[in-house]
């Protein structure tokens, strides 16, 4: 497997993890959201998963705590790319 489908693979079980515990919901809420606009299931996650990415991403270019609030209002904005701040 190549690292970036390692990394993917990563990133799509926090976004299964989150759907699970329902924590925060704001994950549930947007895959029920983007499901409704016609997104497949699958695709959904991806979308959300980049949100995990670039949280994380945050996290560790600058040093930082995670920030739920930037991942929430990050997934608020999806099918749009999330920002980095």
């Amino acid at each position: 497997m190549k690292p970036n489908d390692m990394l993917k693979q990563q990133f799509l079980e926090i976004v299964s993890n989150q759907l699970t515990s329902n924590d925060p919901p704001e994950t549930k809420q947007t895959l029920d959201r983007l499901v409704q606009e016609g997104y497949s299931d699958a695709d959904a996650r991806i979308l959300i998963a980049q949100c995990v990415a670039a949280e994380l991403f945050n996290v560790m270019k600058h040093n930082k705590p995670y920030d739920n609030e930037r991942y929430v209002r990050n997934l608020r904005q999806l099918p749009d790319f999330p920002s980095e701040d």
